[in-house]
């Protein structure tokens, strides 16, 4: 499955999906461009992580579309969407790692099931866990590793088969600020060196205007604010969504949301 050019990345097209308890998201419509971070906020319960998992075809709608590269997931089969899942990574909530396999089968997971040739898997395991400065974590297991670790090793097996689009399900939760602005970092790097587009769904404002306001300079190797671009660097969008009573509350830039007179974003914010 390829994108379609000219298309949005992915789209949402009144949405709707319901539980036992009711109502979880109704009518959502959004779309997420080539090379753009969306970002989902919103409190706990609000449908962050049911939107991801619509958006990977992990569950469909009771109504509405969801478009993903040109290609409508409310169609498709079983089989298909297992073909479009191969296309997309996924950081999943705490990594979700195997905790029976090692560092390097966690990551090669998916090209080992692609039957890919051995010498090949090894040097593209090497190149993701580099990416997300873990190479030394090879031969290790998910229990020998802090929580952070388990995240960058999450995000290394996400981006091993180098797909246009992630999706991650709170990357930060649970982590120290330090450990927070690491993994942050990985995913600006993502973004501003590969052009990967991202969803990301979080309850960390830091996380949206840390994504928003930073670039990653890949001159310097540093993470530089956005009003120190240098001529030649692209355009990098990052806009939110704001999640509540099932719907969405607000869209648009960061800057339109800190400067919202809502009372309830106000309220958010603070």
């Amino acid at each position: 499955m390829e994108a379609v050019p000219g298309e949005p990345l992915l789209r949402f097209e009144e949405v709707s999906i319901a539980f036992d308890e009711g109502d979880v998201l109704r009518g959502i419509s959004f779309q997420v461009a080539p090379g753009e971070t969306k970002v989902i906020l919103g409190e706990s319960g609000s449908g962050k992580t049911v939107l991801l998992k619509l958006a990977a075809g992990l569950l469909r709608p009771q109504s509405g579309r969801v478009m993903v590269m040109g290609h409508d997931l409310t169609e498709m089969s079983e089989a298909d969407l297992l073909e479009f899942r191969s296309r997309i990574g996924f950081v999943f909530q705490e990594g979700a790692l195997f905790d029976s396999l090692s560092v390097s089968d966690n990551v090669s997971f998916r090209l080992d099931e692609e039957s890919a040739p051995p010498e090949a898997t090894e040097a593209r395991v090497r190149e993701a866990l580099r990416f997300v400065e873990m190479e030394d974590a090879y031969g290790k297991f998910p229990s020998e590793l802090s929580g952070g670790m388990r995240r960058r090793v999450s995000i290394a097996r996400a981006l091993i088969d180098q797909p246009p689009i992630v999706y991650y399900d709170s990357p930060t939760g649970g982590l120290d600020p330090v450990t927070s602005q690491t993994i942050i970092t990985l995913i600006l790097r993502l973004r501003d060196l590969n052009g990967v587009t991202s969803l990301l769904a979080t309850h960390r404002l830091q996380d949206a205007f840390g994504l928003a306001n930073f670039v990653f300079d890949e001159k310097s190797g540093r993470v530089l604010p956005i009003w120190e671009e240098r001529e030649g660097w692209h355009s990098r969008p990052t806009n939110v969504l704001v999640l509540r009573d099932c719907g969405v509350y607000f869209q648009g830039e960061t800057q339109e949301l800190l400067k919202s007179d809502d009372p309830y974003l106000r309220e958010f914010l603070s």
